[in-house]
């Protein structure tokens, strides 16, 4: 399928979705959302009753418990049924998805191991690394700093007015491990298969960069493995064209099944922080390409036109590793060497999340703003660090961005109830952020390829 014609039919298929989902909505899964909302509300009553009461060896505590466990049972039915009547939409991108992370680990080390392999010495590989994490790490600071200044400028929180939830409430969402034990363990692989396995990037990276140094060590017999590895990562590149065949399915079953299950209420009803992150999101986008255009001049309009397929496939299905297969093969077509590509785009899906890094300042500050809690700007800074060490590492954790939240908010006592403000449009946010680090990802690989000398073609984009 043409380029053209995939953003097309993305595109239709983008709109069909909204449709088709709204329309759905209100004939099939409306019920199903009153009595969920309905029972939300009652357990919220009965919650506070229970606060209120001191002495829990009354009948009416007992009695409170035990109308408490038949409303969330009650809930949970109906959450389940609603579920089953929109499975006929989510199968549609579970299985699009399926297939992408079938793809992406056996990309990611065959495409890393070739390309360690013939930048050669250990000394390459670290003047590369070294000159990809610069950007890396600017893109990330300037992302969370963006993030902040525009949150402190819209004060999109300070309009909930919402009080302090009791202390022994909580949102469900495990927090993330801060420890350095957690962090390094998250790093390294104890297996190489165990990592292949469940699609851990970071650990897969770690093994490739130890396996493709060791192939250029050894020399001439390397090479045969370096020949394999390549011919490999072109069958899964045919694999990935046969894929995306079915990413405009994937897109309207996506679609289809949050704007069903969400409702077109759930937008007016947070317009105004969904609308100034989205803002907050075109700016950084245009931060991303100025910053680009200062190296790679005017190509840049060419590499952004490139990978607007990319992108859109990561914004309908709320994940940028969906878009992976896609980009890898349009930086190479617009001239970046394989070697580099294969070796930066890889790091940027564990370092390099600068829509989810805007993301956590912002919906941490929003938290903060939404119960009335002032953060000073020093605080704010060690907020900011504390994400960006954090966050490293959680690439393909489900619901990540608000994983590493729960873990950093309660550090400056945010309540942690408050994510649940934010669970309901996390899937909408999740699209512009997967999006957004689509962009960053591309930006970087094509920024470094010009550094090393190894973008091909002039200022046309023609090579």
């Amino acid at each position: 399928m043409k380029q053209s014609k995939l953003t097309l039919f993305i595109f239709i298929a983008l709109v069909a979705g909204v449709i088709t989902g709204y329309l759905y909505n209100v004939y099939v899964i409306n019920q199903y959302n009153s009595e969920i909302t309905a029972a939300d509300a009652k357990v919220k009553t009965i919650d506070t009753r229970l606060v209120q009461l001191t002495d829990t060896t009354v009948t009416e505590y007992a009695g409170l418990k035990k109308e408490r466990i038949a409303v969330v049972k009650a809930r949970k039915e109906s959450d389940t049924t609603r579920e089953d009547k929109l499975v006929g939409f989510s199968i549609l991108s579970d299985i699009f998805l399926r297939l992408i992370k079938m793809i992406v680990a056996p990309l990611v080390f065959t495409t890393l191991v070739v390309g360690v392999a013939k930048v050669g010495d250990v000394k390459a590989v670290g003047r590369i690394g070294g000159k990809t994490m610069v950007w890396f790490l600017s893109a990330t600071l300037v992302s969370l700093l963006l993030g902040m200044v525009l949150v402190n400028f819209f004060k999109p929180g300070e309009s909930m007015h919402i009080p302090l939830p009791d202390s022994h409430l909580s949102s469900g969402i495990q927090k993330a491990a801060l420890s350095l034990r957690d962090f390094i363990t998250h790093v390294f692989p104890k297996s190489f298969f165990e990592a292949m396995a469940n699609n851990e990037i970071l650990q897969i990276v770690v093994f490739a960069l130890f396996f493709g140094i060791a192939t250029a060590a050894i020399g001439e017999k390397g090479e045969i493995v370096v020949k394999a590895m390549d011919a490999f990562a072109h069958v899964i590149l045919k694999v990935t064209s046969y894929v995306m065949l079915a990413a405009p399915l994937a897109v309207f079953g996506a679609i289809t099944a949050v704007v069903a299950r969400q409702g077109l209420g759930i937008l007016s009803t947070y317009a105004i922080f969904i609308g100034e992150f989205y803002f907050s999101l075109i700016v950084l986008w245009l931060v991303i390409i100025l910053a680009g255009f200062f190296v790679l001049r005017t190509r840049v309009f060419n590499l952004v036109n490139r990978i607007k397929d990319a992108m859109l496939i990561a914004f309908s299905t709320s994940t940028s590793e969906a878009a992976y297969p896609r980009i890898l093969m349009e930086l190479e077509r617009f001239g970046c060497n394989n070697k580099i590509v294969s070796f930066v785009l890889p790091l940027g899906y564990s370092f390099n999340l600068d829509g989810s890094m805007m993301y956590m300042t912002f919906a941490s500050l929003f938290l903060a703003q939404s119960y009335g809690i002032h953060l000073a700007f020093g605080q704010q800074l060690s907020m900011l660090l504390v994400l960006m060490l954090t966050s490293k590492g959680i690439a393909g954790v489900p619901r990540a961005s608000l994983v590493v939240i729960a873990g950093t908010i309660a550090m400056f006592n945010i309540p942690e109830a408050g994510l649940a403000l934010l669970i309901g449009i996390d899937p909408l946010l999740d699209m512009g952020r997967s999006a957004t680090n689509v962009l960053g990802n591309a930006m970087a690989t094509a920024v470094v390829s010009k550094w090393e000398g190894e973008l091909k073609g002039n200022e046309s984009g023609l090579y």
